[in-house]
């Protein structure tokens, strides 16, 4: 029975009298507390990517210097609203998500405190509005924060107070989770998790120490912002702040990580190639991955030249060396899950007999790819203490982040909402072919726009956080003009990425409002790998198990190892080729820098 405040019936579903249901394509028993959440928080992370992606317009069309839409002081109002709604509103509400499906979901059992989980929600949301109104109302001689809101710059209190408190929403909202992984562990203190819900653990973890350093640093900001204390070291707020302001991109990455491998089980088959590898991959992330902070601070006078170097040189190739395993481990899984199906013709027969036309699926595969190809590569050369010198506060830099958080987690989240209005919100979509088009031409366009925003970056050197870019600056000789053919290219593909996103917006929103409503499992059939099954043979069955839906496959009880995998094998090489071509592309254009003086 739906709740009375639910006047468009988005939280009405058919449960059992236990309140559970049983999943039509995942397979999985589902109680109303976990997926009422799912719903709430997912819902909200859609309200901030469509706030925030207003002002991606207005920020593009002002970095586009043939149009100009408006002038500094506002350009970067603008420019921190989009940001904070985009890299953490949006980011952060889907992440929490992210974890009660890989929490209670996937172990199938209620979210416990579900008035905590309300409570951190409500928070959360208060922070958001806090932080909002903030950087809105900014007057001089304040500064709009961005995302880089340094001591002793003159920052509004009341944003660091909607920081401090959207971060303490957060961590409330986060211990439902944390409550039901020791539930679990208490009444099955034998078994291992599974890796969806490991991974969400893992993230979990991280996210907890991202918090904790923002509130290290945003709380002492604020107090001497409030004149409650007269000095605040600098110093020591940046190395804090980098804890918070990279950290929440690296719970980003694995959530990220961890959706790829729950979409790509479900709608594509896949299987696990080795739980043990997969699990390794995370710990490695873990104990390294939050050291990617260090970069930014590789020109900082503030840490010692050691410091930097176990940083960059060390630490830094523990989290890549995770990230490659599961590069290969994911395709792989793909592969050999399809050929076990029998569909896995030839070379790549696995992969271009896959459903592409299902926008949670190729939302996914181009998630892996661009975050593989744009964001993943770039990140290793901005990681690196050398080639660090020709990235940073470059417009190269934005081009990273977008090919990391844009077109790699925004995109695979984009896929998981295509998902969760099929499965949660029992809609269809309003329009099936809008949908299966918008992920290819969202990529396509945000890939184009993201390549010109590095091109410019690292061929020109043109700044990232300006207004003004390719005019003379004043009072010199020196001259960008020359990257105005590639702005150019860099606004039109900037424009059509922004109307895929405001496609992703109108078709999310209007199947929830206008979408007929999943009446069978047959409705969602599309959904499940190659039309198959999702039942599963027992309650205990977890969700990177095989399905009965092997039906299809020449022999349901091989090991995943019987089957190929060299159509993997040769894309890590073209990958491999790439990594090499780029990284040495890189350290000659370092090489023609130290021409100049000579």
């Amino acid at each position: 029975m739906a709740h009375k405040l639910d006047v468009l019936g988005l939280f009405d579903n058919e449960y059992r009298d236990d309140g559970f249901r049983t999943c039509s394509v995942t397979g999985l028993e589902v109680h109303r507390s976990v997926e009422n959440h799912v719903k709430l928080f997912g819902l909200t992370a859609v309200v901030a990517l469509l706030y925030g992606g207003i002002f991606a317009f207005t920020v593009a069309m002002t970095r586009w210097e043939a149009i100009g839409l408006l002038g500094p002081d506002a350009f970067y109002k603008h420019l921190s609203l989009h940001a904070w709604n985009l890299l953490i509103f949006w980011m952060v509400f889907m992440e929490i998500a992210i974890l009660y499906v890989g929490g209670p979901m996937v172990l199938g059992r209620r979210l416990p405190f579900t008035k905590i989980a309300k409570g951190g929600w409500l928070v959360m949301a208060a922070g958001a509005v806090l932080v909002n109104y903030s950087i809105w109302t900014t007057q001089a001689p304040n500064e709009p924060p961005l995302l880089t809101a340094y001591v002793p710059m003159p920052i509004d209190p009341l944003f660091y107070a909607g920081a401090i408190v959207f971060i303490l929403g957060t961590v409330v909202a986060a211990l439902p989770f944390f409550a039901t992984m020791w539930f679990e562990k208490r009444e099955n203190p034998d078994s291992t998790l599974p890796l969806v819900s490991f991974a969400a653990f893992v993230t979990s973890i991280i996210a907890v120490e991202a918090l904790v350093g923002g509130l290290v640093a945003f709380t002492p900001a604020m107090l001497w912002r409030l004149e409650i204390i007269e000095w605040w070291d600098a110093a020591w707020y940046r190395q804090m702040y980098w804890i918070i302001g990279h950290g929440t991109q690296q719970i980003n990455l694995v959530a990220m990580i961890a959706v790829w491998y729950f979409l790509t089980h479900v709608v594509a088959g896949a299987e696990v190639v080795s739980e043990k590898v997969s699990r390794t991959a995370f710990i490695l992330y873990l104990f390294f991955i939050n050291l990617g902070a260090a970069h930014h601070l590789l020109s900082d006078p503030a840490v010692s030249t050691g410091w930097r170097l176990w940083n960059t040189s060390y630490a830094f190739y523990g989290a890549t060396f995770a990230s490659l395993i599961h590069a290969f481990a994911i395709p792989a899984g793909i592969e050999a899950g399809r050929r076990k199906r029998g569909k896995g013709g030839g070379l790549f027969g696995w992969l271009t007999s896959a459903p592409w036309t299902n926008p949670v699926f190729a939302s996914t595969i181009f998630s892996i790819i661009l975050f593989g190809f744009l964001g993943g590569t770039t990140g290793v050369m901005m990681g690196q203490l050398q080639l660090n010198m020709t990235w940073h506060n470059t417009f190269a830099t934005v081009g990273h982040f977008h090919g990391t958080v844009v077109l790699g987690t925004t995109v695979a989240f984009m896929g998981l909402v295509f998902f969760v209005i099929r499965t949660m919100f029992m809609r269809k979509y309003i329009s099936k072919r809008l949908a299966s088009l918008q992920p290819f031409f969202y990529s396509g366009a945000m890939g184009v726009a993201v390549l010109m925003m590095m091109y410019v970056g690292i061929l020109y050197g043109v700044p990232r956080r300006t207004a003004e870019v390719v005019r003379n600056i004043p009072g010199t000789e020196f001259s960008l003009s020359a990257a105005s053919p590639l702005f150019a290219l860099f606004g039109v593909f900037a424009l059509l990425a922004i109307a895929g996103g405001v496609l992703f917006v109108l078709l999310a929103v209007g199947s929830l409002l206008f979408g007929d409503r999943v009446e069978s499992p047959s409705d969602n059939a599309d959904l499940v790998a190659d039309g198959g099954s999702a039942e599963r043979s027992s309650a205990n069955d977890r969700a990177t198990e095989p399905r009965d839906s092997l039906e299809m496959a020449t022999d349901p009880d091989d090991p995943v190892h019987a089957y190929e995998m060299r159509g993997t094998f040769v894309l890590c090489l073209v990958f491999l080729a790439a990594f090499v071509v780029t990284y040495l592309l890189n350290w000659y254009l370092l090489t023609q820098l130290w021409s100049i003086g000579a």
